[in-house]
């Protein structure tokens, strides 16, 4: 029999969890502030995958048309690793956590965009520092789903899965609904033109089949995939008991160590190579918390466990709103 969707996101009426972690952390072991810092090789790794994309659009292109579903496999098999290594590139230069000028970071988001031929890293700078700052707060984090858009999914397996490939045109619907946010500036230009600029040099040196793989490679890299499944791994969840979990399997390494996202959240100012030492300091707070092991499984029982749907997240209700307001004024979490 068939579950009935909830028509609405989870209520809390509480303050996100992590601020509160953040400084029972700090206090249990003040030596997590050596994991401080920025993290240099993460521009190398980004280059290193630019040109690797960059070169099997090269060979795919050299292949011709008749060849788009050697494409499509080989940007399932490799590609979408490879631009969702590029999606966490481009969330630690968000972060800043690459070099230590600002404008720096911005430029490695941009390259690492190239391969993803849409422009959205800015946009994805301005509404992830937001979802930070105002977790579950429908008004202002984009990383929840619009509410017609969780009612148009519904909870059947083909509408998630119909959702997950088209998850990036979903994405875009959402900023719009957001407040006090602004999504274009010079650095939406610079994103814009690199875009264009990369995607008709791919046309022209790769031809058509070169701009297929990596179209597919984008597509698969946040949606229809194990790697899309992080998105439901860290916020989805079918309680208020915990609306962030963490992911500790081994897809991390082609991911950058992604998965880790509880540590993430309650101390956004450590880099992606020092998220599993932070756990390994203070094991007491992260081990008793729910985690995945598997994304693959996880995106299977997405699918076809009627009890998900978009609306299973948690959304911060007035009094939650208030609180947050009130820990802005004093520690805020972000700002480790």
């Amino acid at each position: 029999m068939a579950t009935l969707m909830q028509e609405n996101f989870h209520q809390a009426d509480f303050d996100q969890p992590h601020p509160e972690r953040t400084r029972a952390i700090l206090k249990a072991h003040p030596e997590v502030k050596k994991l401080f810092g920025r993290n240099p090789w993460t521009a190398a790794v980004m280059l290193g995958i630019l040109a690797l994309q960059t070169g099997i659009a090269y060979g795919m292109g050299k292949l011709g048309m008749q060849y788009w579903w050697l494409s499509l496999i080989v940007a399932y098999a490799i590609g979408a690793f490879a631009n969702h290594a590029m999606y966490v590139i481009i969330h630690e230069a968000t972060h800043n956590l690459v070099f230590t000028s600002k404008s720096w970071n911005r430029w490695v988001a941009i390259f690492a965009d190239l391969p993803n031929t849409f422009p959205g890293s800015m946009g994805f700078t301005v509404y992830h520092l937001k979802h930070h700052a105002h977790q579950g707060d429908y008004d202002y984090d984009a990383d929840l789903a619009s509410r017609w858009e969780a009612k148009l999914i519904g909870n059947s397996a083909l509408g998630k899965a119909i959702w997950l490939l088209l998850f990036p045109v979903f994405q875009i619907t959402r900023p719009p609904r957001l407040k006090a946010i602004k999504m274009w500036s010079k650095w939406s230009w610079f994103n814009l033109i690199a875009a264009v600029t990369y995607d008709v040099l791919i046309i022209w040196l790769c031809g058509w089949n070169g701009m297929i793989y990596l179209w597919a490679s984008f597509f698969f890299s946040i949606g229809l995939h194990p790697v899309g499944a992080r998105w439901i791994q860290e916020h989805y969840t079918t309680t208020t008991e915990q609306e962030t979990a963490s992911y500790y399997g081994p897809l991390n390494i082609p991911a950058l160590n992604v998965g880790y996202h509880n540590e993430h959240h309650d101390f956004p100012s450590i880099p992606w190579n020092n998220l599993p030492k932070l756990k390994a300091l203070a094991p007491e707070f992260y081990d008793n918390l729910q985690s995945h092991t598997s994304w693959t499984k996880l995106l299977l029982k997405f699918l076809f466990d009627s009890n998900y749907s978009l609306f299973s997240r948690v959304e911060r209700i007035e009094h939650g709103k208030v609180e947050v307001e009130k820990r802005k004024r004093g520690l805020v979490s972000d700002a480790v």
